[in-house]
């Protein structure tokens, strides 16, 4: 009988799958720009694998189905939110534009007398 996974076997597959998947990416980006005299199709084409590769190596490993599953989770709960209206969305964008003017005149204005005041202060006034 074979005896069952320890965390830490599962650990190392899964930081050996998450390393060959960076490598499957990067790999293909090297060659991307290592075969620069080829065609520019066959050229992505091996970004595109090297991507493919990569995901796919990555998916293997518990982390990447963990993250799928928190990928479809997050996809249900997306659809739950209820959002705003397009009436909501224009007030509150104007409230924000109308907030960003007021913040940046003050803050000029404050910019204005603290020069004002370091000027007097240093004797450098006009």
């Amino acid at each position: 009988m074979a005896e069952p996974q320890t965390s830490s076997d599962t650990s190392s597959r899964d930081t050996a799958l998450i390393v060959l998947a960076l490598l499957a990416i990067f790999g293909g980006i090297v060659a991307f720009y290592w075969y620069g005299e080829r065609p520019l199709l066959l050229r992505v084409a091996m970004v595109v694998g090297g991507v493919v590769v990569g995901l796919g190596l990555a998916w293997a490993s518990s982390f990447g189905r963990d993250f799928w599953r928190f990928a479809l989770v997050s996809r249900v709960e997306l659809r739950k939110v209820v959002w705003p209206g397009r009436e909501e969305t224009i007030r509150m964008t104007t409230v924000v534009f109308f907030f960003a003017v007021v913040m940046g005149v003050f803050f000029w204005g404050l910019d204005w007398v603290l020069t004002w005041m370091t000027r007097l202060l240093t004797g450098q006034s006009a």
